[in-house]
Parts: structure tokens; sequence; C-alpha cells
């Protein structure tokens, strides 16, 4: 082949290095992302999706991709890149990162601090051992209810003692009784009435 061949047959590979695609469909259940997409020309599934290390998302239906065709062969494509245009999260300012999903929820690094937003959907912590929240200022919670299931210890450096402990005192305490006379008189008082649960 001669020196234009070559050229002609570079231009040709060049040019066909880069693509774009719509996502019809994806499984996340192997060693890497499998993804169908489409383009005016093709439809074509098994399409590995590459992405960065420990960060991870499901492709919805829809998903705009960018394909790298490895040597300009349309045959061997990979998902470089992704985006959402109805789902995109958008407004972030320079400098702003944000995760997110197609449902709305989203948690989002500001200069000014770190909102997640839950849309009314529960959030878990599971399987830590310890949760630490180190706070210079305070821990407010804005919830009707407190519910913890097991016991609760304040000033829990210096104290030992759990709120249930201090329950059970209070329900089983009694105290002497002050001006009681001799006689058959109690001077010790009973009990209360009403427990503390």
């Amino acid at each position: 082949m001669d020196v234009n061949g070559r050229l002609s047959l570079l231009y040709r590979q060049i040019k066909m290095l880069l693509g774009i695609g719509r996502v019809t469909s994806m499984n996340d259940s192997g060693v890497v992302q499998q993804v169908q997409y489409q383009t005016p020309m093709e439809v074509r599934g098994k399409t590995p999706r590459l992405a960065e290390f420990g960060f991870s998302s499901g492709l919805p239906s829809g998903t705009d991709v960018i394909l790298g065709f490895l040597g300009g062969d349309r045959s061997n494509a990979v998902i470089i890149a992704s985006n959402h245009q109805t789902y995109r999260h958008s407004g972030l300012n320079a400098g702003e990162t944000v995760i997110y999903n197609q449902w709305g929820l989203f948690i989002k690094l500001t200069e000014t601090g770190i909102i997640v937003e839950a849309r009314g959907q529960p959030v878990t912590v599971n399987h830590a051992t310890t949760v630490t929240v180190n706070a210079s200022d305070s821990v407010y919670l804005n919830t009707p209810v407190l519910k913890v299931s097991g016991d609760i210890i304040d000033n829990a450096g210096t104290n030992n003692t759990t709120l249930k402990n201090l329950r059970d005192t209070y329900n089983g305490h009694d105290h002497a009784v002050t001006g009681v006379e001799q006689g058959s008189a109690t001077v010790t008082s009973k009990i209360p009435g009403e427990q503390v649960k």
C-alpha cells in the first residue's frame, strides 16, 4: 500500500474512533456492565461500559453515551461517557459535586456544606460497629419522634448510667418523710404511683 493509501486508511480510522449512541437496555450482573445502544445506523448489545473505580450507576434507557471504537473498528466499542438529558442534575456552582439518580435523590458537596436529599425515602447505614458524628456546635434532630432500640447514655465520657437505669431507680425509689409522729404512722413514702416507662 502506498503512502496515500496508508494516510487514507489512517484518516478513516481516526474518524471512526468516536461515536454517539443512546442506551436501550443494560445488564449490570457481570464483571463489567454491558449496555445495548442504538445509533442512526445500528443497534448493538453487550457493549462494555467503563466507569471510574469506586463509582457505578445503572444507565436508564434513553441515556446518551459516547462510544469509543478501539482501532476505529465499529464492531469493537466501549462506552466511555454518559449523560441523561431528562435526569441530569443541573444548577451546580463551580467546584460543587453531586451524586444523583433518576428519582431526584442526591448528595451534594457544596462550598458551605453537604446536602442529602432523600425526597421522603429512608436513609440507612448498615453494619457499622460505631457511627461517630464530630460536631463542634450541636446535633439537631428535627423529628416528631426519636426512637432508639437500646440504652441512652449522656455525658458518655464520664458517665455510665443509662436512661433505663435512671427510670428503674425512679420507679422503685422511696424517701424519708419528715414531720411524721411516731406510732403507727409510716416514716418512708411509697414508691411513685405513676411509673415512668
